[in-house]
């Protein structure tokens, strides 16, 4: 044979494995039977839509602990003061982000409840609130801390295109029993670097329509504006202690100088203007929050 046949042969044969090798990439062998992947359904989408804040109440080591050990876990959590590699903050991934982390517990949001199952949970290594002297305080965020949430919340909104409305704390989907990640965590910072949602200012002013700022606001107006945008309330327009409960915690969320739950005017004008800003009301809708 000449060196010429042979080598054409031999192309052919390569090429002939090459296709082989297409055509059976898309066939899965798993021991007891063989899976074909050649088709895809259009109809689907992410197991996450939801990124949820936490913060832990004890340190590193213990929270390591709790969180490896016991029966609850969470996807990441964030370090106090992260050690830094090459440049980069490196935090704890205890939960791979294809597999549910108990982090959510009962809890609801658009109308989506058990979060475990629909989420990423971030857990930040942060005391919480101590009671003083002079009252409740609570740890402030580090910087350093503050940058690690940010390139890993980040990395997580745009990698499952996360709607900024559903990038929440413990306490907005568990309102009746949570309030962390608390007043001090840095929201604005994250919306700042392309995380979360928050009001914009002249909305919030022209939504207050003259009122002022600590003046009252109607309660089933008020619960029909936090229930759009997502909170599990009662719009009854009773002033109960849950609805006290879910106005403190998206206070804490979008005007933590004030959380103490009464239904202000400016708490009302900051809920409207996350409602026009992400959830406009289309034409024909009968919008019942004005």
């Amino acid at each position: 044979m000449s060196f010429h046949r042979f080598a054409l042969r031999a192309a052919m044969l390569a090429l002939a494995l090459t296709l082989a090798a297409c055509v059976s990439s898309t066939k899965v062998d798993r021991g007891t039977y063989v899976a074909d992947t050649s088709h895809h359904a259009q109809s689907a989408d992410s197991r996450i839509r939801f990124l949820v804040m936490h913060y832990t109440e004890i340190d590193e080591a213990g929270s390591l602990k709790v969180l490896t050990t016991e029966a609850v876990s969470s996807h990441y959590l964030v370090p106090e003061n992260p050690p830094v590699e090459n440049g980069k903050p490196v935090v704890w991934q205890l939960v791979p982000e294809s597999q549910r982390a108990w982090h959510a517990g009962a809890s609801e949001w658009q109308g989506t409840t058990e979060l475990n199952a629909a989420s990423i949970g971030i857990e930040n290594v942060n005391l919480g609130p101590r009671d003083t002297p002079q009252g409740r305080a609570w740890q402030p965020w580090p910087p350093a801390q503050v940058d690690a949430i940010i390139r890993l919340a980040k990395d997580i909104v745009v990698r499952y295109g996360i709607l900024p409305t559903r990038v929440v704390g413990h306490s907005d989907i568990a309102p009746q029993r949570k309030i962390d990640p608390g007043p001090l965590f840095p929201w604005k910072q994250l919306y700042d670097a392309g995380v979360g949602a928050w009001p914009d200012d002249a909305t919030v002013k022209a939504d207050l329509a003259g009122r002022a700022p600590d003046g009252p606001a109607d309660v089933r107006g008020l619960q029909l504006k936090l229930a759009r945008y997502g909170y599990d309330v009662a719009t009854d327009g009773v002033l109960d202690e849950r609805t006290r409960r879910v106005i403190a915690a998206f206070q804490m969320h979008f005007r933590p100088r004030d959380y103490s739950g009464t239904p202000d005017a400016q708490t009302d004008a900051i809920a409207q203007a996350l409602l026009d800003k992400y959830m406009p009301a289309q034409p024909g809708d009968t919008d019942l929050t004005r």
